[in-house]
């Protein structure tokens, strides 16, 4: 079936750009879409990275990922049966990353001490806020410049939500990166986004061009603050 329609969406360089939606409005199939896991039927994806225009449609997604573009996935998708630094050396693929491994991994364990401790522990045995960040710090490894994170907030418990999403905003600004966050928990996303769009049965909604315009729509309010 048909997920979306007509979805037209920027990120700009250093930007935090939240993509809000409840479940099965299509936020992880166009996050798919953008890395190449799926192919749309019409459009393109195209990323501007040092000045050059690549059309995403067209590489495989290892090609995406070499351009610099990592995607932190729903449900956190570790290798449960390696260690936590064995699933952060997997994450140093692409060629560039594997210059900078050693230097990477310590930025991951500095940004992320509790890795550290438990960088010898099986990475299925660990809570879900902890395999979190072991996802996210495995993107890091792969030195990108574009971060796309999927639901970051699902399985965690609301203090640890809050505690993501900071460290999120933290790792953006401390990486540079640009960051398209797909999240359904609006008052947790809106606190670090730089603006957004709203994301029903496929098609964009709403586009707030900040932290106010998400505030104050009357769709927002409709489907996520019950006013």
């Amino acid at each position: 079936m048909r997920v979306l329609e007509a979805v037209t969406l920027e990120v700009g360089a250093g930007e935090t750009v939240a993509l809000l939606g409840t479940n099965g409005n299509g936020k992880s199939t166009l996050m798919k879409c953008v890395m190449g896991l799926l192919r749309p039927s019409h459009g393109t994806v195209t990323a501007e990275i040092d000045g050059k225009r690549h059309d995403l449609t067209r590489l495989t997604t290892e090609e995406i990922v070499d351009l610099g573009i990592a995607l932190v996935p729903e449900g956190r998708r570790l290798f449960p049966k390696l260690t936590v630094e064995e699933n952060l050396h997997l994450g140093a693929y692409r060629k560039q990353a594997r210059e900078q491994r050693e230097r990477n991994l310590k930025h991951s364990y500095d940004t992320f001490p509790v890795l550290f401790e438990r960088r010898r522990q099986l990475a299925g045995s660990m809570s879900g806020g902890e395999q979190q960040m072991l996802a996210l710090a495995r993107a890091l490894m792969s030195a990108p410049r574009i971060l796309l994170i999927d639901e970051p907030s699902v399985g965690l418990a609301p203090i640890l939500v809050a505690r993501m999403i900071d460290t999120i905003a933290a790792v953006k600004q401390r990486y540079q990166l640009s960051v398209l966050m797909a999240e359904q928990n609006f008052h947790q996303a809106v606190r670090i986004a730089d603006r957004g769009y709203v994301l029903v049965h496929g098609q964009i909604a709403f586009e707030g061009r900040d932290a106010d315009e998400l505030r104050n729509s009357e769709l927002v309010k409709t489907y996520y603050l019950g006013t």
